[in-house]
């Protein structure tokens, strides 16, 4: 199968081929359309359940497959997480209120290859402190990801987040990370959101994975719910997550995730 295409490293990283691009390409412009072409139906009273049900009847309106759909017991094509909920949260019928926040998160499988991306939303007016955390949450992705370039090592990208986000007295959340990604779903490395330059694995042209900084107003602990999925900020503080699945060139950085309508900033 194509999966056992190229080696891995020592640190079971596989290193994938010039062609196989294209196929992350793919699949993660369509995970960018939905989430451009979700946009118009998030507002004021509308739930999450039925932006979950528009999800999957875009993936299926593709012919593409849903890679949460029936992952670990997973019945849904989106996570929907609002305000303090830092992700997987379920979507059901909870309506939104003006001023809420929520990261949808959207992967979806085209060809055998996997597009993996979340962005934020704001349902009505956006209160100040939460503009504020969604614009340090979004720069602090791009200060990872320009880290992306072979010989650069993945404590890095991480340190670079962090710092970032700790010079805005926010959090960079701890119990949750980007990872590998291609044919399947989740594979090596763990891809940390903190850390420090100079440590983890050496990047090398071919690695694909993802970058997804959780980011609190509050401190970084979170919990998750009775449900085995929700996981939520500690203090009930805000919580905001920027992710775009990225490959590594010979000279730096390829995003498969970019907005076909430039919409990925919420504000923007």
């Amino acid at each position: 199968m194509k999966e056992h295409r190229g080696r891995l490293t020592k640190d079971g990283i596989r290193i994938y081929e010039q062609d196989d691009f294209a196929g992350m390409h793919a699949a993660g412009a369509l995970a960018a359309q939905i989430l451009d072409d979700i946009a118009q139906h998030v507002f004021p009273g509308q739930s999450t359940g039925v932006l979950d049900g528009l999800i999957t009847q875009m993936v299926e309106d593709a012919g593409a497959t849903s890679a949460t759909i029936g992952y670990k017991g997973y019945q849904h094509a989106s996570c929907i997480s609002v305000n303090h909920v830092v992700c997987h949260g379920i979507p059901g019928e909870k309506k939104l209120k003006d001023g809420d926040i929520l990261n949808v998160d959207v992967t979806v499988i085209v060809d055998g290859w996997f597009g993996d991306t979340s962005r934020m939303y704001v349902a009505g007016k956006l209160p100040r402190k939460a503009e504020r955390l969604i614009q340090v949450t979004y720069d602090a992705l791009f200060k990872g990801i320009e880290m992306v370039k072979p010989g650069n090592m993945f404590g890095d990208i991480g340190h670079a987040i962090q710092a970032y986000v700790e010079a805005h007295r926010m959090s960079v959340v701890r119990d949750f990370c980007g990872h590998g990604l291609g044919q399947v779903f989740h594979a090596p490395p763990n891809v940390l959101h903190y850390g420090r330059p100079g440590t983890g694995a050496v990047l090398e042209e071919g690695m694909f994975f993802t970058i997804e900084p959780m980011v609190n107003l509050g401190r970084p602990e979170t919990k998750t719910l009775a449900d085995d999925w929700t996981a939520v900020t500690r203090d009930k503080s805000l919580s905001a997550q920027f992710e775009h699945s990225v490959g590594v060139t010979a000279d730096g950085f390829d995003i498969f995730t970019l907005s076909p309508g430039g919409k990925f900033h919420p504000t923007y």
